[in-house]
């Protein structure tokens, strides 16, 4: 199996968050792949998955963390592929600490940050479809096709 997109959380608490950006690539039957893999308690973990990604197919990763976020940064440094970063939402900031973690990446390092939980997640998976899109038209048909039918249901007039 070619795995086209990782999605990477830092916890299992951050699962449902993180469904959306595999529920939209399956929608767009782009393959993936969902893993927890700690920045902080299993780096090691972090960097061997990483390294070895690209010679199993991935083209793009999604890194969804909360309260410090540092994965998607990690993940960033350890490749230059696409780095998509979602801020999980926490308790005590609401994912503020989150988004400033992710956003805030040193020049040279890039993580292409989105919203704060399950719109952002939603979100990075269509923007890796999107990335994907670029060198294939089967995704590029499947991703016109999904815009459309977004479009279609916006009425018209009020109710």
């Amino acid at each position: 199996m070619s795995i086209k997109v990782a999605i990477i959380m830092g916890s299992e608490s951050d699962a449902e968050e993180m469904k959306p950006a595999s529920d939209i690539l399956n929608e767009l039957d782009i393959e993936n792949e969902s893993r927890v893999i700690s920045a902080h308690r299993t780096p090691d973990r972090l960097r061997e998955y990483i390294l070895n990604s690209e010679k199993n197919g991935v083209k793009v990763f999604i890194g969804g963390a909360g309260m410090a976020a540092a994965l998607p940064g990690v993940i960033a440094a350890h490749t230059h592929l696409p780095v998509l970063g979602v801020p999980i939402e926490s308790k005590s900031l609401k994912g503020m600490d989150s988004l400033l973690s992710i956003v805030q990446m040193p020049p040279g390092i890039p993580v292409g940050t989105l919203a704060i939980g399950k719109a952002g997640s939603k979100n990075a998976g269509l923007l890796a479809a999107s990335m994907l899109a670029l060198e294939d038209k089967n995704i590029e048909k499947k991703l016109k096709e999904f815009r459309k039918k977004q479009s279609d249901k916006v009425r018209k007039d009020p109710l």
